[in-house]
């Protein structure tokens, strides 16, 4: 096949493509800015007993990157497919009463902030007061590097990728 073939998934054109056009830029930008909780907030909750999945929802957004472990009890859902899912997982949500949803990827800084704020835009359209949707400040970087308190807390916790 030859290098300037469209199939050709090397083709250093079609790469530069994808980077100019981001894939939430299919999405629109959200109006409602997402409360956070601290990871000593969050790893308060676990102390008091909370429990992931019936308390609050985890929501992992890491896709290729998601190695090293994630935090006890979270839903790993993509970024790139949340957008669409969201009004069927306010209804899941809302319907078994969960009260807050944390969002994590990476650093949060990116994936973790903006499906928060896009999960907060849909609780405002439903005039809801009950569910929280929250960022994990610093994100599993943040968590999985702060120690043995906060890594004990994690499946498939795999030290070597964090001591990066």
């Amino acid at each position: 096949m030859a290098s300037g073939s469209p199939d050709n998934k090397n083709d250093p054109g079609k790469v530069k493509s994808q980077a100019e056009t981001p894939w939430y830029a299919a999405y629109p930008e959200a109006r409602t800015a997402a409360a956070s909780i601290s990871r000593v907030g969050l790893l308060e909750w676990f102390r008091q007993g909370k429990q992931p999945g019936r308390d609050f929802l985890l929501v992992d957004l890491r896709r290729t990157d998601h190695d090293g472990g994630t935090i006890r009890g979270s839903l790993n859902l993509p970024a790139q497919s949340l957008y669409p899912t969201i009004p069927t997982l306010y209804s899941l949500l809302s319907n078994a009463k969960v009260s807050h949803v944390v969002w994590y990827c990476g650093s949060s800084r990116g994936r973790g902030t903006r499906a928060a704020c896009w999960f907060a835009d849909y609780i405002e359209e439903q005039d809801d007061s009950t569910l929280k949707s929250l960022v994990l400040e610093g994100g599993i970087k943040g968590w999985a590097t702060a120690g043995e308190e906060y890594t004990q807390l994690m499946d498939e916790y795999e030290a070597s990728v964090w001591e990066k």
